[in-house]
């Protein structure tokens, strides 16, 4: 991690830990994917087999909502691009509420979406914690890599939250 005095003041960079939040986000959905497909016989929206589509939730359940989540987090703090304008020009162009309002909620906006990726990590940790202990897997293989993939799935919150903690002040 960079640190760089400037004025009297540290300030960290945050690359370093968006490659690592990248790098557990993309193990843990690969981990996800082995499990489903190899150990829980794959993930099928239109089957007969209520298994396989049952395994269509914790697939999106993570992808869907913490990955993806994640990764908006990290682009938003952490990625100058163009079209950040052009949302922030939809969502505070509107002259609806006054500029001291807008400023007063976005910590809460901010804190608010950190403390509902954590919850959802919670809530997925517990699916698989609870999956596991259903299907009696404490010493073999699947059991695991269950154990793995949570892991992979906490460290990436872990992460990703100090990335887009550390870039407030990068």
């Amino acid at each position: 991690m960079d640190v760089e005095r400037d004025r009297g003041r540290y300030h960290s960079s945050a690359s370093g830990l968006t490659v690592v939040a990248h790098f557990f986000g993309i193990l843990a959905t690969i981990l996800m994917l082995v499990w489903l497909l190899h150990y829980r016989e794959g993930i099928d929206l239109d089957s007969d087999d209520a298994r396989r589509v049952f395994n269509v939730h914790p697939f999106l359940m993570f992808f869907g909502f913490i990955f993806m989540a994640g990764e908006a987090m990290m682009a938003y703090k952490t990625v100058k691009a163009e079209w950040q304008w052009l949302v922030g020009l939809a969502v505070f162009l509107p002259r609806s509420s006054p500029s001291h309002s807008k400023a007063m909620i976005a910590p809460w906006h901010v804190n608010g979406g950190r403390a509902l990726l954590f919850m959802a990590i919670a809530t997925a940790l517990t699916g698989l914690m609870e999956k596991a202990t259903l299907m009696r897997l404490q010493h073999q293989n699947e059991g695991r890599l269950i154990n793995l993939l949570a892991l992979c799935i906490l460290l990436f919150g872990i992460s990703v939250d100090f990335s887009v903690s550390l870039a407030r002040y990068a």
